[in-house]
């Protein structure tokens, strides 16, 4: 990091000795991408998708080079960045069909419901994914976790992103919608700024997009800027991530033009990596070279883009490769705006602004990945430093990285390092044991299939 880099970071780990004073808590910004791959940015390397506006972004403040999801699908890394401890601890260990058990409980404290009790305005738009019941009293909705206006669907927009009509804006069906997903959200969310939120107040606003996740249908217009593609499917998801470029480019403008940017942290990521092989099948994003990709626990299915802005806080061209989660987010936005730490269960995030100055993220646990549905034989994986350890469920295979030094896990080195396998391996044993202890037994009842977990029936007794 640059030496004037470097002092306008310690500006914002420590703004009282520079003189800055801040009226009120910042405001707060989550906007989540689906299934966009660590190498799906020209920020990040990729060589033909365009991306003008997140590429822009970057150079207005941070990029993450070691930012992960806390899972290799959707629902679970969602519920870690809105309780700030790992899925299999909050209960959402796997993606969530319609009609099963799991869903984020009222028991587990969200983000949206900390910070409105410390005076903040709440709003959700775009993917939930974090009940099966949607929209249903059976189980909780976004409003039952803390946001004053949501928009939503249960999980993909359907049919497409293209005219979707499974929208649901406060409890209420919206019915057919004419456009494309990612815009009609961020429209939504602009509007919400603009006409529905209260002035007075400091925001949390989650705009989690449903692109580049299948079904995936992009405007003509962002199509045409791939006229070389000759392969349809790629075109189509190239145009895709454009199009979720474009209208993250909208909001950040809409923040600029109400004069909230020196005031709002804003935070783009993604759930998980890149649907599909790359090459055949539809899911067409790119891991930037890390192996394996969506559900999988080694690196292409859980490092993701993480670009991070807040002016006069965040040095612009900052670049750190101190690991990050997903749910680093909570503990983070919670500290920023007062609100206490909930005292009465382990939170695994940790406060990531330090990372933005170079230095670790203290955390109470290790970072902790498992994947039921993983398409190899390890589904479990932990990071302790440089060293990463992938285990089988049963914590009888092993293989060991140092995925500093190799970031592609070619090299495994458990022979090489018996020392550190032994002291890595009792580690995760001891924290695969905590969470399971604590986190409710739904996993038991699932047979997890290729397609997602097909459970054995078990409905709903309440919604806590």
């Amino acid at each position: 990091m640059r030496p004037t880099h470097l002092l306008l970071a310690l500006a914002l780990l420590f703004p009282a000795l520079l003189g800055a004073a801040t009226p009120r808590p910042p405001n707060i910004v989550i906007f989540l991408a689906d299934d966009l791959g660590w190498g799906d940015l020209g920020v990040y390397g990729h060589p033909v998708i365009q991306t003008p506006n997140l590429d822009a972004f970057a150079r207005q403040g941070a990029r993450l080079t070691q930012c992960y999801a806390a899972s290799a699908v959707c629902s679970p890394s969602r519920s870690a960045i809105l309780t700030g401890r790992t899925p299999y601890r909050n209960g959402v260990f796997t993606w969530i069909p319609e009609g099963r058990e799991v869903h984020l409980r009222t028991s587990e404290v969200a983000l949206p419901k900390l910070l409105r009790a410390q005076g903040y305005a709440t709003c959700h738009v775009g993917k939930w994914h974090l009940n099966s019941h949607f929209n249903q009293p059976t189980q909780p909705q976004p409003n039952d976790h803390g946001y004053d206006w949501w928009l939503a669907t249960q999980n993909n927009a359907a049919p497409s992103h293209e005219n979707p009509t499974n929208f649901v804006r406060n409890g209420r069906p919206v019915g057919p919608v004419q456009g494309y997903s990612a815009p009609f959200i961020v429209d939504e969310a602009i509007g919400w700024l603009r006409q529905h939120r209260d002035p007075a107040k400091p925001f949390l606003l989650s705009v989690w997009a449903h692109e580049p996740h299948y079904p995936i249908k992009s405007d003509p217009a962002f199509k045409a800027l791939y006229p070389g593609l000759t392969d349809d499917v790629q075109k189509e998801h190239h145009a895709n991530v454009t199009q979720l470029d474009h209208a993250f480019g909208r909001l950040v403008r809409a923040l600029d033009e109400l004069n909230l940017a020196g005031d709002t942290l804003v935070f783009f990521t993604s759930d998980n990596g890149p649907e599909g092989d790359g090459i055949r099948t539809p899911g067409r994003g790119s891991t930037g070279g890390l192996r394996s990709r969506k559900r999988s626990v080694y690196e292409g299915g859980i490092r993701v883009p993480g670009l991070v802005r807040w002016p006069g806080r965040i040095a612009p061209g900052t670049v750190s490769d101190v690991p990050v989660i997903g749910s680093d987010l909570f503990v983070t936005a919670a500290k920023l705006a007062g609100a206490p730490l909930p005292a009465d269960r382990v939170l695994d995030g940790g406060d990531f602004l330090p990372a933005l100055a170079g230095k670790p993220v203290e955390r109470a646990r290790p970072l902790y990945w498992r994947c039921a549905i993983a398409p190899e034989q390890l589904k479990t994986a932990m990071r302790i430093g440089d060293w990463k350890i992938l285990s089988d469920e049963g914590l009888t295979q092993f293989e060991l990285y140092n995925v500093q030094r190799d970031r592609a896990e070619t090299t495994e080195l458990s022979a090489r390092e018996p020392a550190r396998l032994a002291e890595m391996t009792a580690a995760l044993r001891r924290l695969n044991a905590e969470i399971e202890a604590e986190g409710p037994a739904w996993w038991r009842a699932y047979q997890h299939g290729g397609g997602g977990g097909k459970a054995k029936a078990k409905q709903p007794k309440s919604a806590n």
